[in-house]
C-alpha cells in the first residue's frame, strides 16, 4: 500500500516538473527569438569567390608547390649527422653515469 502511494507521489512530481520545464522552454523560445543575432548570409558571388580561391589552393598543393613559393629541401651532410649522433651519445652516457651514481 505504501509503495503505490510513493509511486503516485513520484508521478505527480514528474508531471509538475514536466509542466514547469515546458513553461521555461516557452519563455526561452520567446526571449531567444527576440535577442538572437541574425546570421550573416553570403551572396552567391561571395561563395563562388571563396570556392574558386580554395580550388586554387588545392591545385597548388596537389601540384607539389608550396603556397609561399618553392622552397628547396635542406639536407644535412654526413659529417654533420655524425657530429650530432656523437654529441647525443655523449649526453646519454652522462645521464646514465648520473643514474649509476645516484
Amino acid at each position: 500500500m505504501k509503495m503505490t502511494a510513493i509511486v503516485q507521489q513520484l508521478k505527480k512530481e514528474h508531471d509538475r516538473l514536466t509542466r514547469e520545464i515546458r513553461g521555461v522552454s516557452a519563455a526561452l523560445a520567446a526571449f531567444g527569438a527576440a535577442y538572437a543575432k541574425p546570421r550573416r548570409q553570403l551572396s552567391a558571388g561571395g561563395k563562388a569567390r571563396i570556392a574558386a580561391a580554395q580550388r586554387t589552393r588545392w591545385a597548388k598543393v596537389k601540384s607539389g608547390q608550396k603556397q609561399g613559393g618553392t622552397a628547396k629541401k635542406r639536407t644535412m651532410s654526413v659529417a654533420a649527422r655524425k657530429r650530432i649522433a656523437a654529441a647525443q651519445r655523449a649526453r646519454w652516457a652522462k645521464v646514465k653515469a648520473q643514474r649509476k651514481a645516484a
